[in-house]
Protein backbone atom coordinates (compact mmCIF):
# COMPACT_ATOMS: atom_id res chain seq x y z
CA UNK A 1 0.00 0.00 0.00
CA UNK A 2 1.22 3.53 -0.20
CA UNK A 3 2.12 5.28 2.79
CA UNK A 4 2.30 9.29 3.26
CA UNK A 5 4.25 10.65 5.90
CA UNK A 6 5.86 14.03 6.31
CA UNK A 7 9.70 14.17 6.38
CA UNK A 8 11.41 17.10 6.98
CA UNK A 9 8.85 19.31 6.09
CA UNK A 10 8.18 17.62 2.83
CA UNK A 11 5.60 14.80 1.85
CA UNK A 12 7.29 11.44 1.04
CA UNK A 13 5.28 8.48 -0.49
CA UNK A 14 6.62 4.70 -0.20
CA UNK A 15 5.20 1.72 -1.22
CA UNK A 16 5.02 -0.73 2.40
CA UNK A 17 3.52 -3.92 3.40
CA UNK A 18 -0.64 -4.02 3.98
CA UNK A 19 -0.87 -3.20 7.49
CA UNK A 20 2.28 -1.33 7.87
CA UNK A 21 5.95 -2.94 8.84
CA UNK A 22 5.90 -5.62 10.73
CA UNK A 23 8.99 -5.47 13.45
CA UNK A 24 10.97 -8.82 13.33
CA UNK A 25 11.24 -9.27 9.87
CA UNK A 26 13.83 -8.29 8.11
CA UNK A 27 14.00 -4.83 6.21
CA UNK A 28 14.56 -4.38 1.92
CA UNK A 29 14.41 -1.15 1.10
CA UNK A 30 14.08 -0.66 -2.28
CA UNK A 31 15.57 2.92 -4.24
CA UNK A 32 14.66 3.56 -7.64
CA UNK A 33 16.97 4.97 -10.43
CA UNK A 34 16.87 8.48 -12.50
CA UNK A 35 12.86 9.76 -12.97
CA UNK A 36 11.72 6.33 -11.43
CA UNK A 37 9.52 6.08 -8.66
CA UNK A 38 8.72 2.84 -6.17
CA UNK A 39 6.64 0.91 -9.38
CA UNK A 40 10.30 -0.02 -10.99
CA UNK A 41 10.21 -2.79 -8.18
CA UNK A 42 7.06 -4.39 -8.41
CA UNK A 43 8.34 -7.19 -9.60
CA UNK A 44 9.94 -7.08 -5.93
CA UNK A 45 7.71 -5.90 -3.88
CA UNK A 46 4.61 -7.67 -5.03
CA UNK A 47 6.11 -11.54 -4.78
CA UNK A 48 8.73 -10.46 -1.90
CA UNK A 49 5.98 -8.55 0.69
CA UNK A 50 5.17 -12.06 2.79
CA UNK A 51 8.65 -12.48 3.66
CA UNK A 52 9.68 -9.13 4.33
CA UNK A 53 9.01 -5.84 5.82
CA UNK A 54 8.99 -3.53 2.51
CA UNK A 55 9.29 -0.07 1.75
CA UNK A 56 10.06 0.83 -1.68
CA UNK A 57 10.66 4.32 -1.98
CA UNK A 58 9.45 7.50 -4.10
CA UNK A 59 12.72 10.14 -3.68
CA UNK A 60 12.01 13.75 -3.69
CA UNK A 61 10.03 15.12 -6.83
CA UNK A 62 9.15 11.69 -7.96
CA UNK A 63 5.91 9.75 -7.74
CA UNK A 64 3.71 10.63 -5.19
CA UNK A 65 6.59 12.68 -3.05
CA UNK A 66 6.26 16.14 -3.27
CA UNK A 67 9.42 17.95 -5.30
CA UNK A 68 11.62 19.56 -6.09
CA UNK A 69 14.05 16.77 -6.72
CA UNK A 70 17.65 17.07 -5.97
CA UNK A 71 21.21 17.47 -7.81
CA UNK A 72 23.63 15.51 -6.23
CA UNK A 73 23.85 12.06 -4.82
CA UNK A 74 24.45 13.44 -1.06
CA UNK A 75 21.55 14.86 -1.32
CA UNK A 76 19.45 12.28 -2.19
CA UNK A 77 21.59 10.11 0.57
CA UNK A 78 20.29 12.64 2.85
CA UNK A 79 16.59 11.77 2.62
CA UNK A 80 17.21 8.18 2.52
CA UNK A 81 18.43 8.84 6.22
CA UNK A 82 16.02 10.75 7.24
CA UNK A 83 13.00 8.67 5.97
CA UNK A 84 14.36 5.68 7.05
CA UNK A 85 14.75 7.61 10.50
CA UNK A 86 11.07 8.74 10.31
CA UNK A 87 9.77 5.40 9.73
CA UNK A 88 11.96 4.13 12.24
CA UNK A 89 13.60 1.69 10.14
CA UNK A 90 16.91 -0.14 11.78
CA UNK A 91 19.67 -1.66 9.43
CA UNK A 92 17.59 -2.59 6.66
CA UNK A 93 18.93 -3.97 3.36
CA UNK A 94 19.57 -1.21 0.74
CA UNK A 95 18.40 -2.07 -2.59
CA UNK A 96 19.25 0.42 -5.40
CA UNK A 97 18.94 0.76 -9.04
CA UNK A 98 21.57 2.84 -10.67
CA UNK A 99 21.32 6.65 -9.51
CA UNK A 100 19.61 4.49 -6.46
CA UNK A 101 23.07 2.25 -6.75
CA UNK A 102 24.96 5.63 -5.57
CA UNK A 103 22.58 6.21 -2.98
CA UNK A 104 22.90 3.01 -1.44
CA UNK A 105 26.55 3.15 -1.74
CA UNK A 106 27.19 6.44 -0.86
CA UNK A 107 24.80 5.72 2.51
CA UNK A 108 27.00 3.21 3.33
CA UNK A 109 29.83 5.48 2.69
CA UNK A 110 28.64 8.06 5.06
CA UNK A 111 26.33 5.98 7.49
CA UNK A 112 28.13 2.71 8.07
CA UNK A 113 26.62 -0.30 9.66
CA UNK A 114 23.50 2.26 9.94
CA UNK A 115 22.37 -0.36 7.20
CA UNK A 116 22.79 -3.85 7.31
CA UNK A 117 24.33 -4.52 3.50
CA UNK A 118 23.62 -2.84 0.38
CA UNK A 119 22.86 -4.23 -3.18
CA UNK A 120 23.63 -1.71 -5.68
CA UNK A 121 22.03 -2.74 -9.48
CA UNK A 122 23.40 -1.47 -12.37
CA UNK A 123 25.62 1.20 -10.76
CA UNK A 124 29.31 2.08 -11.21
CA UNK A 125 31.99 4.07 -8.98
CA UNK A 126 31.41 6.81 -11.45
CA UNK A 127 28.91 7.33 -13.42
CA UNK A 128 29.70 9.53 -16.80
CA UNK A 129 26.71 10.96 -18.58
CA UNK A 130 27.28 12.51 -21.92
CA UNK A 131 26.83 16.28 -21.81
CA UNK A 132 24.96 15.90 -24.91
CA UNK A 133 22.04 13.81 -23.17
CA UNK A 134 21.93 16.61 -20.29
CA UNK A 135 21.63 19.08 -23.41
CA UNK A 136 18.93 17.54 -24.88
CA UNK A 137 16.63 17.15 -21.64
CA UNK A 138 16.62 20.77 -22.11
CA UNK A 139 15.76 21.34 -26.14
CA UNK A 140 14.42 18.08 -26.89
CA UNK A 141 13.71 15.89 -24.13
CA UNK A 142 10.94 13.28 -26.13
CA UNK A 143 13.82 11.92 -27.92
CA UNK A 144 16.51 11.28 -25.05
CA UNK A 145 13.18 9.80 -23.31
CA UNK A 146 13.10 7.49 -26.35
CA UNK A 147 16.20 6.97 -26.78
CA UNK A 148 16.28 6.05 -22.84
CA UNK A 149 13.64 3.64 -22.86
CA UNK A 150 15.04 1.69 -25.44
CA UNK A 151 18.87 1.38 -24.77
CA UNK A 152 18.10 0.77 -20.76
CA UNK A 153 16.66 -2.86 -22.02
CA UNK A 154 18.04 -5.54 -23.06
CA UNK A 155 17.41 -6.29 -26.95
CA UNK A 156 14.93 -9.45 -26.40
CA UNK A 157 13.00 -7.44 -24.17
CA UNK A 158 12.25 -3.99 -25.21
CA UNK A 159 9.18 -5.04 -27.19
CA UNK A 160 8.12 -5.44 -23.78
CA UNK A 161 9.47 -3.25 -21.67
CA UNK A 162 10.75 -0.36 -23.64
CA UNK A 163 7.41 1.34 -24.69
CA UNK A 164 6.36 1.28 -20.66
CA UNK A 165 9.92 2.59 -19.25
CA UNK A 166 9.29 5.05 -22.51
CA UNK A 167 5.87 6.68 -21.16
CA UNK A 168 6.76 6.21 -17.30
CA UNK A 169 9.74 8.91 -18.07
CA UNK A 170 7.58 10.78 -20.36
CA UNK A 171 5.24 11.71 -17.39
CA UNK A 172 7.87 13.13 -15.27
CA UNK A 173 9.01 16.89 -15.15
CA UNK A 174 12.33 16.81 -17.65
CA UNK A 175 13.99 19.09 -15.26
CA UNK A 176 13.67 16.15 -12.33
CA UNK A 177 14.99 13.73 -14.77
CA UNK A 178 18.18 16.04 -15.60
CA UNK A 179 18.57 16.60 -11.95
CA UNK A 180 18.97 12.84 -11.35
CA UNK A 181 21.26 12.45 -14.60
CA UNK A 182 23.57 15.17 -13.20
CA UNK A 183 24.15 13.55 -10.26
CA UNK A 184 25.38 10.23 -11.41
CA UNK A 185 27.43 12.88 -13.69
CA UNK A 186 28.98 14.23 -10.47
CA UNK A 187 29.74 10.72 -8.57
CA UNK A 188 33.17 9.90 -7.68
CA UNK A 189 33.36 7.51 -4.96
CA UNK A 190 36.57 5.19 -6.27
CA UNK A 191 38.44 5.55 -3.18
CA UNK A 192 35.77 6.33 -0.92
CA UNK A 193 33.99 2.75 -1.39
CA UNK A 194 36.68 1.40 0.29
CA UNK A 195 35.51 2.10 3.54
CA UNK A 196 32.55 0.12 2.94
CA UNK A 197 32.56 -2.38 5.74
CA UNK A 198 28.93 -4.25 5.30
CA UNK A 199 27.33 -6.96 3.33
CA UNK A 200 27.42 -6.13 -0.41
CA UNK A 201 25.81 -7.63 -3.60
CA UNK A 202 26.50 -6.00 -6.33
CA UNK A 203 24.30 -6.84 -9.57
CA UNK A 204 24.03 -5.82 -13.39
CA UNK A 205 22.55 -7.04 -16.26
CA UNK A 206 24.86 -9.40 -18.34
CA UNK A 207 23.69 -7.10 -21.06
CA UNK A 208 23.59 -3.77 -19.27
CA UNK A 209 24.27 -1.17 -21.83
CA UNK A 210 24.10 2.09 -20.06
CA UNK A 211 26.19 0.72 -17.22
CA UNK A 212 28.15 -2.05 -18.13
CA UNK A 213 29.35 -5.09 -16.55
CA UNK A 214 32.40 -3.44 -16.10
CA UNK A 215 31.48 -0.97 -13.95
CA UNK A 216 30.05 -3.42 -11.47
CA UNK A 217 32.76 -5.15 -11.17
CA UNK A 218 34.81 -2.52 -10.35
CA UNK A 219 32.41 -1.97 -7.18
CA UNK A 220 32.67 -5.59 -6.48
CA UNK A 221 36.60 -4.90 -6.58
CA UNK A 222 36.31 -1.74 -4.82
CA UNK A 223 34.59 -3.47 -1.42
CA UNK A 224 36.15 -5.99 0.61
CA UNK A 225 34.43 -8.98 0.46
CA UNK A 226 31.46 -7.73 -1.77
CA UNK A 227 30.15 -10.63 -4.26
CA UNK A 228 29.00 -9.90 -7.99
CA UNK A 229 25.65 -11.31 -9.79
CA UNK A 230 25.23 -10.62 -13.33
CA UNK A 231 21.54 -11.65 -13.92
CA UNK A 232 21.17 -13.36 -17.56
CA UNK A 233 18.63 -12.19 -20.14
CA UNK A 234 18.74 -8.32 -18.57
CA UNK A 235 20.08 -4.99 -19.60
CA UNK A 236 19.98 -2.00 -16.89
CA UNK A 237 16.67 -3.01 -15.74
CA UNK A 238 17.59 -6.66 -14.57
CA UNK A 239 14.36 -6.86 -12.10
CA UNK A 240 12.07 -6.15 -14.43
CA UNK A 241 13.59 -8.17 -17.43
CA UNK A 242 14.65 -11.16 -15.44
CA UNK A 243 13.09 -10.68 -11.56
CA UNK A 244 12.77 -14.51 -11.31
CA UNK A 245 16.92 -14.72 -11.37
CA UNK A 246 17.11 -11.25 -9.89
CA UNK A 247 14.66 -12.35 -6.53
CA UNK A 248 16.12 -15.29 -6.14
CA UNK A 249 19.83 -14.12 -6.44
CA UNK A 250 18.55 -10.84 -4.12
CA UNK A 251 16.81 -13.44 -1.68
CA UNK A 252 19.88 -15.98 -1.61
CA UNK A 253 21.78 -13.23 -0.63
CA UNK A 254 19.88 -11.73 2.10
CA UNK A 255 19.33 -15.20 4.04
CA UNK A 256 22.96 -15.17 3.83
CA UNK A 257 22.59 -12.33 6.61
CA UNK A 258 21.58 -14.81 9.42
Amino acid sequence: MIHLQDIGGRRIACWINNGGLQRGRRALVFIHGSGGDHTNWIQQYTPLKTAYAIVALDLPGHGQSAGPGERSVAAYCGWVKRILDGLGIVKPVLVGHSLGAAICLDFAIRYGDAAAAVVPVGGGLKMPVNPLILEGLRSDPGAVIAMAGKLSVAKQNRERLSGLLTAALARVDPEIIHGDFSACAGLDIAEAVAAIRIPALVVCGADDKMTPPALSQSIRDGIPGARLALVEGAGHFAMLENPAAFNATLTDFVASLG
